[in-house]
């Protein structure tokens, strides 16, 4: 499968994330939930009772979820919610609280209690690698969250209420709880749960390296179950819904499995987020790790679900930033080389670099003491589909985002590769043999690393972020970045430019698939003396949003004469029946001009992308949806193509869809007609919520769409049969 969607949710799991950025953790209200009850296991006879002099022993805890949950903003995770077997799920360095039934009153001048902590999956756990962690119960004291410390709230009969909080360092993950009970200088009982706590990143806590200041950016970074992609091309940006998934059954066991098995963190490493999220992007894809999923950058899926059908998370856990024209430097030269020979034609046996139409990735929010002296925390880039080993593995990050921007491609992580990424040149070289010499034909300095993305906060739409990444004008970081590299095609591209006649393309209306385009290349003599003869190479490609040439659609062979001074246009239509046989997973196709200059054997190459746009798919709400009660949609998808979608299928998720829904269209779609299907749902949670759904057929796919609305809250009846709002 490809992975131009995945950076993990499993990372948003665990600390703040931004997801869209051409792109975390994400929680909300609380919900009704039974005390989780853990049933004493004593060796000894119980009483009924007993004297003060008998040693205090356990008989029950109440890990208090439903009190615990909104404070630490994970009341909406299935483990905390569900009926059977709940679980707890907390964050380091903010209290939580824990009601303990004993065997008698608690008497502080004589009975001692001791909380031991224990990462599940520690084989030896020890106090050196903060595995194990031994806190008594103090009658006061501070809850800052520096250190581990339990302190009793209150103590009511054989019930006593006290607050634990884990340090800010701690160790993420699962952790066993036992509870030592002993009268002083005398006998002890010992008190194990059956199940364990999951403790998380805190990004509410200033203590924590992750701590993130501002409530509408921990709402949309962390909170939030629901971003947007950045797909398509810089001159035409598609939107696309993503569901985190975060929350639901089984995604916060399979983020700590990523990052313990198949990452393979170990304990003490668990505790610092730059260590786990670059273990993280190394998890998600497959080549030397058995990860999450299979890198396919290829048109050819088998048997597999290709990209375009996804709609979330669920199954491959991810969350992302884009960029439009991105770079993929193999030579680590800084600059992405194209080679083309005498027909204009891309080779692509030459040309091991690579500039993406759009590329995807995750940033990561966290302090970075390690690069001390300077200010490098807040946003880090990581790229769980780098092409290239790091350190012997597939994996790219944590990259400073303010390092990149400043130059800086030796801090750590792979700040280089990102640097590419956004900054690099593109060079189009002449290719004319393995005996003659290359000719540099252009150099594009804005080419790459356009309008980079994210889903803005608090709002379904985009939001550039690109001068986060570079300066407008990149000259000077660009140069400094060079110097700090060894690559022989560095210093032999500090070389001088070449400019002449003046080439443009003109991508003339915004085409739905189905209609024809056409293709405009505009030359302009600026000589007000000289007339030109051009012969000009036109020709549009199908290829894949990674840049690799697929099909040759259209060629056209002009030669004009372009006097002084005067504007020549060359135009090449190009119908649907021409291209529609062609096209491949995204409909995007490169536009390539090589122009020869009659006279003078000057050359120029120009190239660019450009693709068709699908179809939205319209989503319609019947009636008002409120917590917990049924409500139907309905989503229509108009046919644009001249010929009828055979085999139609909607794809639906939303709230309280714990499975996604597959509909089919019962009969063919003709052209020009609708397809409608209708689908219920039932929401859990009040609050804002999202509707997403794509539609698959044989002769159009990767076609979705999606509809934001808020879930009123369910009314409550009260004592005198009134109802109320919750």
């Amino acid at each position: 499968m490809s992975m131009y969607e995945q950076q993990v949710c499993a990372i948003s799991c665990l600390l703040p994330t931004r997801a869209t950025r051409s792109v975390g953790d994400k929680m909300g209200l609380a919900v009704g939930l039974g005390p989780s009850l853990m049933t004493l296991i004593d060796p000894r006879e119980e009483t009924d009772g007993g004297g003060e002099n008998e040693v205090v022993s356990v008989k029950e805890v109440d890990l208090c979820l439903a009190e615990n949950g909104p404070p630490h903003h994970t009341e909406k995770y299935e483990l905390m919610e569900r009926e059977k077997d709940p679980r707890l799920v907390v964050r380091r360095g903010q209290q939580f609280v824990m009601r303990i039934t004993l065997s008698r009153g608690y008497n502080p001048e004589k009975d001692a209690v001791s909380f031991i902590f224990t990462v599940v999956d520690a084989e030896k756990p020890n106090y050196g690698q903060g595995s194990l962690v031994a806190v008594p119960l103090l009658a006061n004291g501070a809850e800052s969250g520096g250190a581990w410390n339990a302190v009793l709230e209150n103590s009511t009969e054989n019930i006593i209420t006290v607050h634990v909080t884990p340090a800010a360092d701690s160790i993420i993950g699962q952790w066993n709880i036992e509870i030592d009970t002993k009268l002083k200088n005398d006998g002890a009982f010992s008190y194990s749960h059956k199940d364990p706590i999951y403790i998380l990143y805190n990004p509410w806590c200033r203590l924590d390296q992750v701590y993130m200041e501002g409530d509408n950016l921990l709402a949309e970074y962390v909170l939030a179950d629901t971003g947007l992609i950045w797909r398509g091309s810089y001159n035409r940006l598609r939107p696309c819904v993503w569901k985190y998934a975060q929350f639901e059954k089984d995604i916060l066991d399979c983020a700590l499995y990523l990052m313990t098995k198949v990452g393979k963190v170990g304990l003490s490493g668990r505790a610092d987020p730059i260590k786990t999220t670059r273990a993280m992007s190394a998890a998600v894809n497959s080549p030397d790790d058995n990860g999450a999923v299979q890198g396919n950058w290829s048109d050819d899926f088998g048997s597999h679900t290709p990209p375009t059908k996804w709609i979330g998370s669920m199954k491959i856990l991810q969350q992302t930033v884009t960029t439009y024209s991105s770079a993929h430097d193999t030579q680590n030269s800084l600059t992405v080389d194209y080679f083309v020979n005498e027909e204009g034609e891309t080779m692509e046996e030459l040309n091991n670099d690579s500039i993406w139409n759009f590329h995807v990735w995750n940033e990561v929010w966290m302090d970075r003491p390690d690069l001390l002296p300077g200010d490098y925390g807040g946003w880090q880039a990581i790229d769980a589909t780098p092409q290239e080993l790091s350190e012997d593995m597939f994996r790219c990050g944590p990259a400073s985002v303010a390092a990149v921007k400043q130059g800086e491609v030796l801090r750590p992580y792979d700040n280089a590769f990102v640097f590419s990424e956004v900054n690099a040149d593109k060079v189009f070289w002449r290719y004319a043999g393995p005996t003659q010499p290359l000719k540099l034909l252009r150099k594009d300095v804005l080419g790459i690393g356009q309008l980079i993305s994210t889903k803005a906060v608090g709002e379904f739409k985009r939001e550039d972020v690109t001068d986060s990444y570079k300066y407008p004008e990149k000259r000077a970081t660009m140069l400094r970045a060079l110097k700090q590299s060894e690559s022989h095609f560095s210093r032999y591209y500090l070389n001088d430019d070449f400019n002449d006649i003046n080439f443009n393309f003109e991508l003339r209306d915004d085409i739905v698939i189905g209609q024809p385009f056409s293709v405009v290349v505009v030359m302009k003599n600026r000589s007000r003396t000289e007339n030109y003869t051009v012969k000009v190479i036109l020709r549009v490609d199908a290829v894949l949003y990674t840049g690799t040439v697929k099909d040759a659609v259209k060629r056209d062979d002009v030669e004009r004469v372009v006097k002084a001074g005067a504007v020549e246009e060359i135009r090449m239509e190009v119908t649907y029946d021409e291209y529609y046989r062609r096209l491949v997973d995204q409909c995007a196709f490169n536009i390539a001009c090589l122009a020869t200059i009659q006279g003078n054997n000057y050359e120029y190459f120009a190239q660019d992308d450009f693709r068709v746009r699908k179809p939205d798919i319209k989503i319609k709400i019947e009636g008002e949806p409120v917590q917990g009660q049924e409500f139907s949609a309905v989503a229509t998808l108009k046919n644009p193509l001249p010929i009828p979608l055979k085999k139609g299928q909607f794809l639906i998720e939303g709230p309280g869809i714990t499975s996604q829904l597959k509909i089919k269209v019962p009969q063919n779609v003709a052209p020009n007609t609708e397809a409608t299907v209708t689908f219920k749902m039932t929401p859990k949670f009040s609050g804002r919520s999202t509707i997403v759904a794509k539609f698959v057929a044989k002769e159009l796919e990767d076609v979705d769409g999606f509809l934001n609305f808020m879930v009123e809250p369910k009314n409550e009846v009260n004592g005198t049969g009134n109802s109320t709002a919750a």
